[in-house]
């Protein structure tokens, strides 16, 4: 019989809709499996076990998530627990109000089993969480604590950000799917800002049917668990593709062709995205960061406080440019992608790398980030380390449902090219 920590969320639910399963075993499940392995993976930065198993009270097993148990990356508020935006600067911080996306996965039932790890402030600093395919390698960032939580069965969902690749690529790197919405699909209320203009709440599971079932969870949809036959698909190597390890782009062409999918050129006039984003992230972050650069920057790591000096550097007509820039793409993207229902890029360059000094190459993810597309990452196979490789799934502005639907069909595709 499957220990309840390795189900589904959605199964976890109808199963505890039936009575086959209590959200307090679910639960209980949850955190015997954080027992046994965060020694090794360090995916959590907060739990109390009788916190978590108090919610149940509250939420009972009502609502479509019906007790499911969520982790939540330490940038969202939390009224009930600490919130230290992976920084030093607010160790033992205490929110007085749950931020929106916490607030509402509680209203449908949804239990917040703890805080998992991040990044500094969601940036690009390493944290402390490892793979837990291989402890000697990094599990991405900066959503690092909830991707691998999810893949190593802690819980079955969890929340992340994404202003530059913090959702798609840990999840490639952890082999579970991750969903990076369209932009302000999901509300960013009392999350820690980085980049304005590029910050998206994403979520993590270890399917696409489940990512979809929390998704309209939280916004209230009901159209987002839909089904597509035979979706046109084009494959897009991007202006970055020069960036790609082997392996990862002999394991895209392989799916390329599973999936009969036709090659797609960007326009010539993209090619300086990734550079426009470097440009918006910088001069927004540093503002995001105002407080803390001018008060606490010996508390900042040096890394991140130099960052912010390029950023106070950057001239606001260059970023406003760059956002003009981004603007005029997203107007062409019907025209990119052509008859295509979706795209489908490299979620990362490569494998996981080594160590845990970098979270790795963000040049697959930044350019569908700026763009506020949907993106969904799917498990595709493993590299010559053994570690996951994950292919974006990527879709026009606001076209979530069709974009989950084709993720789930090219889901389907790659677990038979596994078997």
């Amino acid at each position: 019989m499957i220990e309840p920590c390795r189900l589904g969320a959605k199964e976890a639910a109808a199963r505890i809709e039936r009575g086959e399963l209590s959200a307090r075993g679910l639960l209980e499940s949850c955190l015997e499996r954080i027992g046994a392995r965060e020694a090794e993976v360090q995916a959590w930065t907060f739990l109390d076990r009788e916190a978590a198993l108090s919610q149940l009270n509250h939420v009972g097993e009502a609502g479509p998530l019906r007790g499911v148990p969520i982790g939540v990356k330490d940038i969202f508020d939390t009224h009930d627990m600490p919130t230290e935006y992976g920084s030093r600067i607010y160790a033992g911080h205490r929110p007085r109000a749950d931020s929106a996306p916490v607030a509402l996965a509680r209203a449908a039932g949804g239990v917040i089993l703890g805080k998992t790890v991040t990044c500094e402030f969601a940036t690009f600093v390493p944290s402390r969480t490892r793979n837990p395919h291989n402890a000697a390698h990094t599990p991405g960032g900066s959503s690092s604590g909830s991707a691998a939580a999810v893949a190593d069965f802690m819980v079955p969902l969890a929340f992340g950000t994404q202003t530059s690749g913090s959702v798609i690529r840990p999840g490639s790197y952890c082999g579970v799917v991750a969903c990076k919405p369209t932009y302000n699909l999901l509300p960013r209320a009392g999350v820690h800002p980085n980049a304005d203009s590029l910050d998206t709440i994403g979520v993590y599971a270890r399917s696409v049917e489940d990512v979809a079932f929390f998704l309209e969870a939280l916004t209230g949809r009901t159209d987002l668990q839909g089904r597509i036959d035979r979706p046109r698909i084009g494959a897009c190597r991007t202006w970055e593709w020069g960036l790609v390890e082997p392996p990862m782009a002999s394991a895209f062409e392989t799916a390329a062709k599973k999936l009969d999918a036709g090659e797609l050129r960007l326009p010539e006039s993209w090619r300086n995205l990734r550079e426009a984003q470097a440009t918006i992230i910088r001069y927004e972050g540093a503002r995001s960061l105002a407080d803390e650069y001018r008060r606490f920057a010996d508390s900042l790591d040096p890394a991140l406080r130099r960052r912010c000096e390029e950023g106070y550097a950057t001239d606001a007509r260059k970023c406003q440019d760059a956002l003009s820039y981004a603007a005029r793409c997203r107007a062409a993207l019907s025209d990119a992608f052509g008859d295509c229902d979706v795209l489908i890029a490299p979620a990362a360059t490569g494998e996981a790398p080594e160590g845990l000094g970098s979270t790795g190459n963000v040049a697959m993810n930044v350019v569908w980030t700026l763009l506020h597309v949907p993106c969904v990452s799917v498990p595709m196979g493993v590299g010559p380390n053994g570690l996951p490789l994950g292919l974006q799934v990527i879709g026009r502005i606001g076209e979530d449902a069709r974009t989950l639907a084709c993720a789930r069909w090219i889901e389907a595709r790659m677990k038979e090219n596994r078997a």
